[in-house]
């Protein structure tokens, strides 16, 4: 296949692939650097192990990328929306109680060679849900409350369940679901109660943690208590002795300065369990300075952007909803792993989406990142082949008993 060949498959909008090219560089780049000790720990001293199965991982994503823009309308998304959220739901149940992780969290399970994170495909899931029930709903206020009503449901159960685990992805979840819903434009009664009820959740949690057993999978909200008495009311923690990860990140940050110690010369990444993974943000700027850190924020600015575009290109309701959640996960991850890195928010288990090492995060941001070049594929083509748009307008609609039309042109609604 020669390079034209390769072209007309590489579909979307150029820019958001110019970041994900870029993003690759620099996470291969850091991946190797970040992972000289674990490679000698676990990989025998294999220093190019880690970087060549980040290479594969990657490679496999971009694969998924431009499989999903050249094959998959985004109204098949719609399709198996209550599919995926229900499957999703379960791989989280099965994840509580056969899954492992570190202090028995239940975050992952294993399958044989490979492992896989629940928490991962909730994300995607929860995107094509409630873009489905968004969109089915926005032409009767009736239908968009009750709409509503299932979406904070629904979320909330696999929320809760979430958390049991993984506190921070289940806080990730909740907070791309609510800014779905504005865009949704639903009312800010349900909002307001959608809001308050995940921040009580979170204040039980942070209450009941020491009248629950500090082993097993409780070990995760005893976790979550004291990161957050550390940040804020400086209490030592039980969890860490000497130094901590987020004491590691803030001399990784000062040894940075502004253009850093050097490719391939951080020194704190060797003593950072996390380096390579919830904590790359600082590496980052420990090796290429607050330039390179700088350089990376701006990216996402610049996706962020683009994403934008793509959104307020949008004629059709489902593809809107399927943008706008597609980037606000990505958004809101990377903000929340760089205000980790940078000692703003207490220390959460969130990687930077394409960048951090990692397998099941890697596969899953490249269908979030092909849901949003899907959409942005599909205005393209309308664009290019106008008298085409009414026969993508008029394709068969899909039906569902309590709400009775899938997706409608936001031309009405304006």
């Amino acid at each position: 296949m020669n390079t034209a060949d390769l072209k007309q498959y590489i579909k979307g909008d150029r820019i958001i692939w110019i970041v994900i090219v870029i993003l690759t560089c620099a996470s291969l780049l850091i991946v190797y650097s970040s992972t000289g000790a674990l490679a000698y720990r676990k990989a025998g001293g294999n220093t190019s192990y880690y970087i060549l199965k980040q290479l594969f991982f990657q490679g496999i994503g971009y694969g998924i990328i431009i499989a999903m823009i050249n094959f998959i309308p985004t109204r098949n998304y719609n399709k198996f929306a209550n599919l995926a959220f229900l499957f999703a739901f379960g791989a989280v149940c099965l994840g509580l109680v056969f899954g492992r992780g570190g202090e028995a969290t239940g975050r992952t399970i294993p399958l044989g060679p490979l492992s896989f994170q629940p928490a991962e495909f909730a994300k995607v899931a929860l995107i094509l849900w409630v873009a489905r029930l968004l969109s089915n709903s926005q032409k009767d206020p009736r239908l968009l409350q009750f709409a509503s009503t299932k979406i904070i449901i629904g979320v909330g159960a696999i929320c809760l369940l979430i958390a049991y685990a993984n506190v921070s992805s289940a806080a990730l979840l909740f907070g791309t679901a609510f800014i779905m819903m504005i865009i949704g434009r639903v009312s800010w009664k349900f909002l307001g109660a959608f809001l308050i009820a995940g921040l009580a959740f979170l204040l039980v949690i942070f209450l009941l943690a020491p009248y629950l057993p500090k082993e097993g999978k409780f070990g995760r909200i005893h976790t979550f208590r004291n990161r957050i008495e550390r940040k804020f009311f400086n209490a030592p923690t039980t969890e860490e002795k000497g130094l901590s990860q987020d004491d590691f990140a803030m001399i990784a940050i000062h040894r940075g300065g502004i253009t850093g110690v050097g490719a391939g010369k951080s020194q704190i990444s060797n003593f950072m369990p996390a380096a390579y993974n919830d904590f790359v943000y600082s590496i980052i700027i420990e090796e290429y300075g607050l330039i390179g850190g700088i350089i990376i924020a701006l990216l996402y600015l610049v996706f962020l952007t683009r994403s934008g575009i793509i959104i307020k290109k949008c004629n059709r309701t489902y593809p809107t909803f399927l943008a706008a959640g597609a980037a606000t996960v990505i958004m809101l991850q990377a903000l929340i792993n760089m205000a980790v890195s940078a000692g703003a928010m207490p220390v959460t288990g969130q990687p930077l989406p394409w960048v951090s090492w990692g397998g099941t995060s890697q596969l899953f941001t490249a269908i979030t990142f092909g849901l949003l070049l899907s959409v942005s594929s599909e205005i393209d083509s309308q664009e290019e082949n106008p008298e085409g748009e009414d026969d993508f307008n008029n394709e068969e609609e899909l039906h569902d008993d309590e709400l009775p039309e899938d997706e409608v042109l936001l031309t009405e609604n304006r």
